[in-house]
């Protein structure tokens, strides 16, 4: 019964939702809306859960004084100081909660972009050197789009950009088509899958 329950659950709302989208009935359309307000209350009660598991996973590192430990306590008052200005608990003047952002986040995420660019360059320089057709094939097609994107491209040969354009365009947007189409057929196979209850991985434990 823990498992029938919550799969039957799944199968039903999983099928309403379907009939649903291919039926513009009023009746499926209040479904719909009234599914969107239950999704929002849940979503609602599992951010507390999933701020209470956060202050217990943290809370539990510090007093085992596990490996890191000191990040536990950035992160802890992090989340207690971004919550008191977020519910507006804090100075309105200057919306410190902004100023946190624009001073901190931004350049803690523009940090990690830094990092991340020469990751990127390096990663492109293993995939770029020309061990076969195919590698050779991108490595001309990235060469051709880098150069079309920077004025020595136009200096060299004025129809680079143009090259450029075609490239992005054209055989990549074709590419890019392409996996989309398989995300997509992956993500209805994986909801049938679900659906039906053949995976139950989401209910925790064996399978």
């Amino acid at each position: 019964m823990q498992r029938t329950i919550p799969l039957t659950i799944c199968l039903v709302a999983g099928l309403v939702m379907i009939v649903q989208f291919f039926i513009p009935h009023p009746v499926s359309v209040g479904l719909y809306s009234v599914s969107n307000n239950w999704m929002r209350i849940i979503a609602s009660f599992a951010l507390v859960l999933g701020a209470g598991s956060l202050i217990i996973h943290h809370t539990i590192r510090l007093q085992r004084r596990q490996k890191g430990w000191p990040y536990s306590i950035v992160t802890l008052v992090g989340l207690a100081v971004a919550a008191v200005l977020g519910l507006g608990w804090g100075l309105r003047t200057g919306r410190p909660e902004d100023i946190i952002y624009r001073n901190i986040q931004v350049p803690l995420g523009a940090a990690m972009f830094s990092i991340l660019a020469f990751y990127m360059a390096s990663a492109s320089y293993r995939a770029f050197r020309a061990r076969n057709k195919e590698a050779t094939i991108l490595l001309i097609a990235a060469f051709v789009v880098m150069l079309g994107s920077v004025p020595i491209g136009t200096t060299i040969w004025t129809k680079i950009p143009i090259i450029s354009e075609w490239v992005l365009t054209v055989p990549n947007m074709a590419a890019k088509r392409a996996i989309g189409f398989g995300i997509a057929l992956g993500s209805i196979a994986t909801a049938l899958k679900i659906i039906l209850g053949i995976e139950r991985g989401w209910l925790g434990g064996e399978k």
